[in-house]
């Protein structure tokens, strides 16, 4: 993957461009890890070799995994980077191509990009944090009270 900024205001802006064979979520996480990134918003576009994205399912407080064993434009994905503790953690959700012209969306878990996948991340300069909230068992974004 590359990345160069392109914007350097109060809300810094960064182009990343992955390369064929990156997988999304991980190398996401990765470079906000690397960067300091605590507070980011990010849309993107391109193609995919295959994902695995989530529904998630009230009763058992857990995703339901939605294979996606084929080559897929990416028609939207938007999502967002906050710490939970203090580890960045991408919340994406997408909605796929297919072939036929039909899509598939949901949270996305997993996704290997083919050829490659351009984002738009832009780094807010306050923070956003995760917290476990006990209903569901998922990480929310606190924004405090």
């Amino acid at each position: 993957m590359k990345s160069k900024v392109i914007n350097d205001g109060p809300e810094r802006t960064i182009a990343l461009v992955f390369d064929k064979g990156d997988e999304v979520v991980s190398t996401l996480e990765r470079f906000a890890k690397e960067h300091g990134l605590t507070a980011s918003r990010f849309s993107a576009i391109g193609a995919l070799e295959g994902a695995v994205l989530g529904y998630f399912d009230w009763e058992r407080k857990d995703y339901e995994r939605i294979p996606v064993p084929e080559q897929v434009e990416v028609l939207s994905l938007n999502g967002d980077i906050a710490l939970d503790g203090d580890q960045p953690k991408v919340h994406a959700h997408t909605v796929l191509g297919r072939r036929d012209g039909s899509t598939v969306g949901g949270h996305l878990l997993e996704a290997t990009v083919r050829p490659t996948l351009e984002v738009v991340l832009v780094e807010s300069p306050g923070y956003l944090r995760k917290k476990c909230d006990r209903e569901t068992g998922l990480a929310l974004i606190d924004i405090g009270s």
